[in-house]
């Protein structure tokens, strides 16, 4: 049997099991890299690289950062300031879109939603409502934010320099004339129908051994603690907006600031080692391996081309742009956002040249497809990582992202020919 059938034999059973969850999703995970490596598909090397990989790293760091500014009341702080301008939960999760998506148009959507997880949590453990509301708003808000600029996700740089093989290129804000309208409608969605999709979890029943599920009186926390918290994690952002300037990778500046956190005992050994959430780590290496096999194997290619083989050599183009926005928006909750663009954006080059259409609006396309990672917890690291701490379930995600993401590629649709048209006269 090739590589490319054991491969696609994996993503079936990935798909099923993650939506059927008879067994721990990070260990359908994990059963899926082991059998890569037993199958020959990957080398031991690639299927655990994961462990090393830096979305990882900064996981683990940020888990810890934000664990501390949990740990010390500082979130608890913040999130009465918010809850003072936004009482109801409706008004609270348009809040948090608003803030996260803005941001997640000029830092890592992964670095944004790192960081305001434990703000919101605080938020959440303040004004009473469930995170389990909260979390799945703000990671949606990230990965939609990320196509606010040419630097807000990986997937868009990725086709910026494919096109600058050919010189041409996106303007700095290009892709915010299609991910401003599509950010705005995702606040819309939730604001008005999208909440009463969302599940409804007592925090402390999601996981008695987090840092997160205790209520703890923090008035006897020193203030230099809280405060010491706070400045580690104001310098952490800075420095994930400078990362290209200090030359410090985001993972390195977040451990950076993890180190002085428990250095310091700022926050405990026991908290940091509890704030490391293994079910996130595990379920990241493991979609990764499947993510590498789906590429190196040729799975991906294989089933790409037979989706756009089937439409013909004159396609019409708005039958094109809907073929590339849903196989896009698929393969991106089954895969990295980042490898799904990896793989597309030759495929589309491909595509624009041999139908003679603008090879930007095909690379738009596939970016904006690539980035509707949000119907499965392995779509996007952000997705990952409120996986546990809001206790969510394989389908919490597919009921709330699947709507959504439908309402996505019919915007697609209409703003992509508006400003990217296939065909220029």
């Amino acid at each position: 049997m090739s590589a490319e059938i054991i491969t696609l034999l994996f993503l079936i059973f990935a798909i099923v099991m993650f939506a059927w969850e008879k067994i721990p999703i990070p260990v359908t995970a994990m059963i899926v890299a082991v059998g890569l490596t037993v199958t020959g598909v990957l080398e031991p090397a690639d299927a655990f690289a994961g462990f090393i990989d830096s979305n990882v790293l900064l996981f683990m760091a940020m888990f810890i950062v934000g664990a501390a500014f949990f740990d010390t009341g500082m979130a608890q702080k913040v999130g009465g300031i918010v809850t003072k301008f936004a009482k109801t939960e409706k008004q609270l999760i348009i809040a948090v879109m608003v803030i996260t998506g803005l941001m997640s148009g000029f830092l890592s959507n992964t670095g944004t939603a790192a960081v305001f997880i434990p703000v919101v949590i605080g938020i959440a453990a303040r004004s009473g409502f469930s995170r389990s509301r909260l979390l799945l708003p703000l990671v949606i808000a990230a990965a939609l934010g990320g196509n606010l600029s040419l630097i807000g996700a990986p997937g868009n740089m990725i086709a910026q320099s494919a096109l600058q093989e050919i010189n041409m290129e996106f303007g700095f804000f290009e892709y915010a004339k299609v991910g401003l309208p599509m950010l705005i409608i995702g606040i819309l969605y939730f604001s008005l129908f999208g909440y009463k999709l969302l599940p409804n979890r007592k925090d402390n029943d999601l996981d008695k051994d987090s840092v997160y599920s205790k209520q703890i009186d923090y008035s006897n926390v020193p203030k230099w603690k809280q405060y010491a918290a706070l400045i580690v994690l104001v310098l952490t952002i800075v420095a994930m907006i400078f990362e290209k300037q200090i030359g410090v990778k985001l993972y390195i500046s977040a451990w950076i600031g993890a180190l002085i956190l428990v250095a310091t005992g700022v926050i405990s050994e026991k908290n940091t080692m509890k704030s490391i959430d293994m079910n996130t780590i595990l379920l990241f290496v493991g979609s990764l391996a499947l993510a590498k096999a789906i590429d190196t194997a040729g799975t991906g290619a294989l089933i790409a081309d037979t989706i756009i083989g089937t439409l013909g050599s004159n396609p019409s183009p708005y039958i094109l742009l809907f073929v590339i926005l849903l196989l896009s928006a698929v393969m991106t909750n089954f895969m990295s956002n980042t490898a799904t663009t990896a793989l597309l954006v030759p495929i589309g080059l491909s595509i624009a040249s041999a139908m003679g259409a603008d090879p930007r609006a095909v690379l738009m396309a596939t970016v904006i497809g690539g980035s509707l990672a949000l119907a499965t917890p392995i779509g996007m690291p952000a997705n990952t990582m409120v996986y546990g701490i809001g206790g969510y379930k394989f389908t919490d995600y597919v009921k709330v992202g699947v709507p959504l993401i439908i309402i996505l590629i019919i915007a697609g649709m209409i703003l992509l020919p508006i400003f990217f048209p296939f065909y220029t006269n």
